[in-house]
């Protein structure tokens, strides 16, 4: 008697009644299935302005999804082409080809459903998602050669319509290379202010900022605002390599922006010749090996590819880089390599007086484009699809040796060569691919034809006084052929400068 009015205490009496509510709220729950609808918990893309190295965004679920219901329901506008892959409850999304630039794009996605929910489920579709990035502002840097411009890196924003001087009056700049964000540039210069020292033999190495921003994907919206806000301001310089012990020449900026490789030369001892591994918050060191001539750093950012000797040699970017990685006997100049780095343009020269162009793979595949009398001055690959865009030069007939350049298309599935423009008879003609493939530019160089040219006149490579330049913008289409090629026209643009490059 005694147990039966303990099991029935009144706390007992509540758990009884709690288990069986909960029981029926199970029930009821299992009967109707889960009401909550499934959503996009992350977009990684989402605020970020995206450049032509960001080739793949994701989209994480709340849930797992029936992939066939939301690959039939994404939506970019404007379009982008891409390929789908999926990982668990991560849909990856993956560009054919670079953005174009200057542009803002959304992502929709709407009627998506879940795994497990039926097709006559209404109920349960994903909630509406819309998330919206945009491409960096399509924009190229230039060295000025008229009026306060003369000498000095200008900086054109194409999207936003504006001009703006970088460096200082006083900086004569020689060279430059821009980082990968496009917020700052590397550039080699010498002071006016020393009037018999403004040569590339006095050029110190600096960077300078270009005001321009490239805020990353963010959920708190706030924080990327506030990010914007404290980018720096347009031409602030700092100075990364003096001249005090050592000439400083050619430099290459590496893909990731880490590195900075400078030919050098002591002043004291002209037979100490090399080159130098510039690293942030560290001192400069000298690379153990060859002397070499020119050099390109890969794209992976690891390795530098350098003329010595008889072939090219690759080289890994470290201070003991006595054996070479890997050495091409048979190629004396590599002109470019492909985004990925699977594949390199690099000239051979023949025997018989000529050159050859050939493209060589990371499987060992090298393979003949082209055979020329004349000059193959520069080559750079379209990073849209397989076409390698060259500056050749063709000898003239008549009795004195002049060369004709102009610019030509080769297709790299079939090897087809097409010729676009035939270019004013100079050599010292510099090309720039646009990031996103969509523009080519170009410079047209007018020499001194004064005997004792101004010392404060900039030089070409060749050491010749510039009087003045045009800038060409090429567009390219999506797709090259004889037909198509034939109706492209170069603009000029009503902007005086040489040396052009595209910010990445």
């Amino acid at each position: 008697m005694s147990v039966t009015k303990s099991w029935f205490q009144p706390i007992d009496r509540v758990a009884i009644a709690l288990i069986f509510i909960l029981s029926l709220l199970i029930g009821l729950l299992l009967w109707r299935g889960d009401a909550i609808a499934p959503k996009v918990r992350d977009f990684s893309w989402q605020a970020s302005h995206i450049g032509a190295a960001d080739r793949s965004f994701s989209l994480t679920f709340s849930r797992p999804m029936n992939t066939d219901s939301v690959e039939a329901n994404l939506q970019i506008d404007p379009p982008l082409p891409g390929k789908i892959s999926w990982a668990g409850r991560r849909l990856a999304y993956t560009l054919l080809e670079p953005a174009p630039y200057g542009a803002t794009y959304r992502v929709q996605l709407r009627f998506a459903r879940d795994k497990f929910t039926p097709e006559t489920d209404l109920r349960r579709l994903l909630q509406p998602f819309e998330g919206t990035f945009r491409t960096r502002d399509r924009a190229f840097v230039y060295l000025g050669v008229e009026g306060e411009e003369q000498g000095r890196l200008v900086l054109y924003n194409f999207t936003q319509q504006q001009k703006t001087i970088l460096t200082p009056k006083n900086l004569a700049v020689v060279d430059y290379k821009p980082y990968p964000n496009g917020d700052k540039i590397l550039f080699s210069a010498s002071d006016r202010r020393h009037r018999d020292r403004q040569d590339l033999l006095s050029a110190q190495i600096y960077t300078v900022t270009t005001g321009i921003s490239t805020p990353q994907s963010d959920s708190d919206n706030w924080l990327a605002f506030f990010n914007r806000q404290q980018s720096p301001s347009p031409g602030e310089i700092d100075l990364i390599l003096d001249n005090k012990d050592y000439q400083n020449l050619k430099f290459d900026l590496s893909p990731d922006g880490n590195t900075i490789l400078v030919q050098r030369v002591s002043q004291r001892q002209p037979d100490r010749f090399g080159l130098w591994i510039v690293r942030p918050n560290s001192s400069p060191q000298q690379m153990e090996t060859e002397p070499g001539g020119d050099f390109i750093i890969t794209p992976d950012s690891q390795t530098v590819a350098v003329a010595q000797g008889q072939g090219v040699a690759i080289l890994p970017l470290q201070a003991d880089a006595k054996k070479p990685l890997d050495f091409l006997p048979q190629f004396g100049l590599v002109l470019d390599f492909a985004p990925d780095g699977t594949q390199g343009a690099m000239v051979r020269f023949n025997s018989d007086y000529t050159r050859s162009l050939f493209l060589v793979t990371n499987q060992g595949v090298q393979r003949e484009l082209l055979r020329t009398t004349g000059s193959i001055l520069s080559a750079q690959f379209d990073p849209r699809a397989g076409i390698l865009y060259c500056l050749l030069t063709q000898l003239m007939k008549g009795n004195t040796y002049e060369e004709q350049p102009y610019l030509s298309a080769i297709d790299l599935k079939t090897g087809k060569q097409t010729p676009l423009v035939v270019l004013p008879n100079q050599r010292d003609v510099q090309l720039s691919m646009a990031p996103d493939g969509l523009g080519l530019l170009f410079d047209q160089v007018v020499t001194a034809a004064n005997a004792n040219p101004s010392p404060t006149l900039p030089r070409t490579e060749q050491g010749q006084a510039i009087a003045t330049s045009r800038l060409w913008l090429l567009p390219l289409p999506e797709t090259l052929d004889a037909n198509l090629a034939n109706q492209l026209q170069p603009e000029q643009l009503p902007l005086p400068g040489f040396r052009p490059r595209w910010l990445p």
